[in-house]
């Protein structure tokens, strides 16, 4: 599990070899106490729970940085070390 970018209490992650529980590309995101899954083609809330604004901040993130996510998932699947990405400003 690496830690990609962090923003607004909200700390982004990808897990190494994640390809075969949801089947698409996604992120795993925590915010206090919260967990969720989100598909990184549309942003979509595959599992689990945060607040309506963070899934907001959340999917405009991926939105404003879906290739470089889907470059960070190809190298995430594979066992290969991921990079950093921006977080929203």
């Amino acid at each position: 599990m690496a830690a990609i970018s962090m923003f607004y209490g909200l700390v982004i992650y990808l897990y190494q070899f994640d390809n075969i529980r949801h089947h698409v590309p996604h992120i795993h995101v925590k915010y206090q106490d919260e967990w969720a899954v989100f598909s990184i083609f549309e942003g979509e809330l595959i599992e689990g729970k945060l607040k309506s604004n963070k899934v907001k901040l959340v999917q405009a993130w991926i939105v404003l940085h879906e290739e470089e996510l889907l470059a960070n998932w190809e190298l995430a699947k594979t066992g290969e070390p991921v990079f950093k990405i921006e977080p929203l400003k």
